[in-house]
């Protein structure tokens, strides 16, 4: 197992002074490292990316330069601000991590939850990248415990109950709920989708999910869908404190592919 060199709270936004951590293999190589930008969860209102520095230091040992972001979130912004956030993020990522060895034609970006959803959206939707004047530099994308994959039709679901903060983070207009539906963006050449889900997850997620896969595999054959038995939504993430879980070697297997 690698050691890690860890460089925190590099600014990739001046404008809006938001930050990254780099986590990469401590080593001399003359082999470039595969690249992975982690965004976390937290319902798109809280967390930050010093909670997640064990799946960064993680991958780091496998051999992956992982970046971890920080990004804005709601009250302050709504949900294509946050997603513009994580496409300015990859950018600095393919402008700056060759520095830190890593591959630049070789980033992949992961989420949890939310996390995932940005995710997904960003690599699905190529309005984002296009509003920067860049071509999408993601290669693939590990999806873990995704909430918000088919937005609209969670709110057209349960709009009988009271979901005033989505309303807010993804608007009151239903248009807005499927522009901020990575289902509704799915085509053909887009990165290669992975997707991990908890055998003990919300059900909304397991629905949405079932439903993305369902889609997605019409465009991509070979995509998976990942159970994990007795995994509960926080756990999905939480188990990658311990570096030697099979999940990690999952993520491995499909970046290689």
């Amino acid at each position: 197992m690698l050691f890690v060199r860890q460089q925190k709270n590099i600014i990739y936004s001046i404008e809006k002074q938001l930050t990254l951590n780099v986590y990469s293999p401590k080593r001399k190589s003359s082999v470039s490292n595969d690249v992975l930008v982690f965004i976390h969860g937290g319902n798109w209102t809280t967390g930050n990316k010093s909670m997640y520095r064990f799946f960064g230091k993680g991958m780091a040992k496998k051999g992956v330069v992982t970046v971890i972001i920080d990004y804005r979130k709601y009250p302050f912004v709504n949900y294509p601000s946050m997603a513009m956030d994580v496409a300015q993020s990859l950018k600095w990522v393919k402008d700056n991590i060759t520095s830190f060895s890593g591959d630049t034609n070789k980033i992949y970006v992961s989420g949890h939850s939310a996390g995932a959803h940005l995710a997904a959206l960003i690599a699905t939707d190529t309005s984002y990248f296009d509003s920067i004047k860049i071509n999408n530099p993601i290669k693939g994308c590990v999806l873990i415990d995704a909430f918000g994959l088919d937005i609209y039709s969670y709110l057209k679901r349960e709009e009988k109950y009271n979901y005033d903060v989505y309303r807010s983070i993804f608007t009151k207009d239903e248009e807005q709920w499927k522009n901020g539906s990575p289902f509704f963006h799915l085509h053909e050449g887009m990165p290669k989708f992975i997707l991990f889900i908890g055998g003990k997850t919300y059900p909304g997620i397991i629905k949405e999910s079932n439903a993305f896969i369902i889609e997605l595999k019409k465009y991509q054959s070979d995509a998976q869908l990942i159970t994990v038995p007795r995994k509960r939504h926080a756990g999905m993430i939480f188990s990658y404190i311990n570096p030697k879980k099979i999940a990690y070697n999952q993520i491995l297997e499909f970046m290689k592919k």
